[in-house]
């Protein structure tokens, strides 16, 4: 585990920072000496996205759109 103790060391250094986490490191950036911010590598989603995996499963009201007057009104859109 690698603790820089400013961002703006990190900044100066990210490049280097980001070749380390590839390689397995974790990276913490801490800002006034509190930690702020965790480096880790990105593997991509966990599971694979399927598409209409909840077709059947949702409903959307038919009235979904429409806005209460008094809503309507407060963002300028209705009738006064």
């Amino acid at each position: 585990m690698i603790v820089v103790n400013s961002v703006t060391v990190a900044k100066a250094n990210l490049s280097s920072l980001i070749e380390k986490v590839i390689a397995g490191q974790e990276v913490i950036i801490s800002k006034s000496n509190r930690p702020m911010v965790v480096m880790t590598a990105y593997h991509g989603p966990l599971k694979k996205r399927k598409p209409g995996a909840l077709r059947g499963k949702i409903r959307i009201a038919k009235d979904f759109d429409l806005l209460p007057a008094h809503i309507a009104l407060a963002f300028g859109a209705g009738q006064k």
